[in-house]
């Protein structure tokens, strides 16, 4: 039984509650927050969605309404007009995770929302959708990296896999999925130097602030699209690079992790670099998100158009991630979208995670509060993140000052 209700609320100050779902007691947001301070960040949450039941459709009308608007158009409307994120021809890589199966990757209820929303624009889409993410090929549920055809996923059908999603939509429509996995170990150069090969491009340097050695899939998708990652859509007949086409929704899901504290959107970007590769070079990826080298990859790649964290099921288990079984996992259903990954972590992290923790009896959240500054933590290396992005000129913030929080309670979902 599904209640629908659509009541934005915007007040002052976050509190914590408790939502009844079925069989579930969690706690969850239900109060907004307006900033105090310019320039603030905008975080867009919807409360009492399963990822598949409209709540999708909230969410854009929530950011539609509060001027962020999904759908880029000549005409204006709720969640479309000129200043909109997503153009009619535009190729939107659907950053999700897929190293992990049952709870540990991107509920794909959620993403077969978001793709029909992209599908839906207003002008008619006749760009292409890709769902992308590199599990290294490596670690992972089974030691192998990522899959997008687990048999047990993150969905209310659990046998419903990326896979199948994708397969739902490319009879009739552009959508395809890529797992970059299978060219993670392969490094090339760019399209404009003559190499035409999908791999890896693999920067020359470490970036001397973080260490990291900045990496990126380049692609031909499924329909002979050219993909640079950074550079965006390759004409080979014209040999230029439309870097507007290419937008990027980073779709991650909200978790513990028992080395880097959480995994949420700037973790993420993991996905998008060679940890084999970089790691032949001297310095593996993933050694330098401790030291910020996730917001170096965001900014020296391609920033994300919008980040959208799934927070629908979480593990809440401080040292338990990122593997999350069904069993371990909380259910909080909750989506929440920013242009900002940095505030929409540090939001999340401090106001989803660290209550189901404590609702779930974990005394000790420390490894999960964006407010522990100490060397190596999670609150640490987000800050690192932070200045990264800063010093690209792209603004980011983990002051609660400088956040609006805007929330949109979308029905009450009974769980048996």
């Amino acid at each position: 039984m599904l209640v629908m209700s659509s009541v934005s609320v915007t007040m002052r100050r976050p509190r914590e509650a408790t939502e009844e779902f079925g069989n579930h007691s969690v706690p969850a947001i239900v109060e907004g927050l307006l900033a105090e301070a310019e320039p603030s960040s905008d975080i867009f949450a919807v409360i009492g969605t399963s990822g598949g039941d409209g709540g999708v459709s909230e969410l854009l009308g929530l950011m539609g309404d509060h001027g962020l608007r999904f759908y880029r158009s000549d005409e204006t409307g709720r969640s479309w007009g000129p200043d909109g994120l997503i153009s009619r021809d535009d190729l939107v890589i659907l950053k999700v995770n897929c190293q992990w199966d049952e709870r540990g990757g991107t509920n794909t209820d959620l993403l077969k929302a978001l793709i029909g929303a992209i599908l839906n624009h207003p002008e008619g889409f006749v760009g292409e959708v890709v769902v992308a993410d590199n599990g290294q090929a490596q670690f992972g549920a089974k030691g192998g990296g990522g899959s997008f055809s687990w048999e047990r996923n993150n969905a209310e059908d659990p046998s419903q896999s990326i896979e199948r999603v994708v397969a739902s939509y490319s009879a009739s429509h552009r959508v395809s999925a890529y797992l970059w996995d299978d060219i993670t170990a392969r490094r090339v150069r760019e399209y404009s130097e003559g190499d035409l090969e999908d791999g890896f491009v693999v920067g020359d340097v470490e970036n001397p602030r973080t260490g990291v050695r900045v990496s990126y899939p380049k692609f031909r998708t499924k329909y002979g699209t050219y993909v640079s990652f950074k550079l965006g859509v390759w004409d080979p007949g014209r040999g230029v690079y439309d870097g507007e086409r290419l937008k990027v929704l980073n779709v991650p899901v909200l978790k513990s992790h028992r080395i880097f504290g959480v995994t949420a959107s700037v973790k993420s970007y993991m996905g998008v670099t060679s940890d084999k590769l970089t790691a032949q070079l001297g310095v593996r990826a993933h050694s330098t998100v401790g030291s910020g080298g996730m917001g170096t990859e965001m900014v020296e790649t391609r920033f994300p158009t919008l980040n959208i964290l799934d927070a629908i099921w979480v593990n809440a288990n401080p040292l338990g991630g990122p593997r999350t079984p069904y069993e371990t996992a909380t259910r909080a259903n909750i989506i929440a979208a920013s242009k900002d990954p940095i505030a929409l972590d540090y939001w999340a992290s401090k106001h989803i995670l660290m209550p189901q923790a404590r609702f779930k009896g974990y005394s000790d959240t420390s490894s999960m509060d964006p407010d522990n500054r100490v060397k190596g933590s999670f609150g640490d290396w987000l800050r690192r993140s932070m200045e990264e992005i800063k010093l690209a000129g792209i603004w980011a913030t983990m002051d609660e000052a400088n956040m609006n929080v805007y929330v949109a309670r979308h029905g009450r979902l009974e769980v048996s």
